[in-house]
């Protein structure tokens, strides 16, 4: 097969293929996210099976099963429970689901002071975007918001967005998880602060040098970007290449930075500015 002859109707049959493979088909991913992987590869390779490889291999980096998820039908129903039963259940549950995922999971420790070193520097907010949100939402009840705060969370798996939405309508809060690929589509919805949290590292290996189009293109005032300061394993320190991404996104940027430094996570408080 030579190099980008697919046409419309054939793009569609493989990005809907890759979508209902055994591996991604009960997660429900949107189109639009397999649909760019294919065209980002298909200039690369001349042989149609070789471009499904590597579209899968950066599912498998973009989803990150291998990071933790819940049963989502039990967590549904354990999360109703949870808030029949009253606050101390509902803390309980979040616990238990922050649990379930690596990069909330090492953030358990800390979680109460967690977000008030957050705002003890950037300010409480009264919006919020949650990009990339995975489970961190969760956290809601350790960060001491205001009521009326608008919190909006992003994420392309669909089944933790119905989880996320069955939360935030049982919390009474003016927040709702939108199914979408932020990247592919960034957010329009204007807010104070943006949390990316442990995502840049794993944007810039779907694309490399996407972070900085992405970032310029949030309507928010403030980034809090955090990247992990050691591997997955813990046995090899990333501190300095994650802070080499981050700086390098700013590179040119008149945007001020300030490091708030975490056991296992660095976050970057960024001001963007005109």
């Amino acid at each position: 097969m030579s190099k980008q002859t697919l046409s419309t109707a054939e793009l569609e049959s493989l990005a809907l293929e890759i979508r209902l493979s055994n591996k991604y088909k009960d997660l429900d991913l949107p189109l639009e996210t397999i649909r760019d992987l294919i065209l980002q590869e298909l200039p690369h390779y001349r042989q149609i099976k070789d471009v499904q490889q590597v579209v899968k291999k950066k599912l498998h980096n973009i989803v990150a099963l291998y990071l933790g998820d819940p049963d989502y039908p039990t967590a549904q129903q354990e999360i109703r429970n949870a808030f029949a039963n009253g606050e101390d259940s509902v803390r309980e549950s979040c616990l238990s689901l922050l649990s379930v995922h690596a990069s909330t999971r090492e953030r358990l420790p800390i979680l109460a002071d967690f977000y008030q070193r957050l705002w003890s520097i950037c300010g409480v907010p009264t919006s919020i975007l949650d990009l990339a949100c995975g489970l961190h939402p969760f956290g809601l009840p350790w960060m001491q918001l205001p009521p009326d705060c608008l919190y909006t969370a992003y994420d392309l798996h669909h089944p933790r967005v119905d989880l996320l939405n069955t939360f935030f309508q049982l919390s009474c809060r003016p927040a709702q998880a939108i199914y979408q690929d932020i990247l592919v589509s960034p957010p329009q919805t204007t807010a104070d602060v943006a949390f990316f949290f442990k995502e840049a590292h794993r944007f810039e290996q779907r694309q490399h040098g996407c972070n900085r189009a992405f970032w310029l293109a949030l309507p928010v005032q403030t980034l809090l970007v955090s990247l992990p300061t050691t591997s997955l394993t813990g046995r090899h320190d990333k501190a300095k290449q994650h802070r080499k991404l981050v700086y390098e996104t700013l590179e040119g940027l008149d945007w001020p930075v300030t490091e708030i430094e975490f056991e296992n996570e660095l976050v970057f408080y960024i001001r963007k500015t005109a």
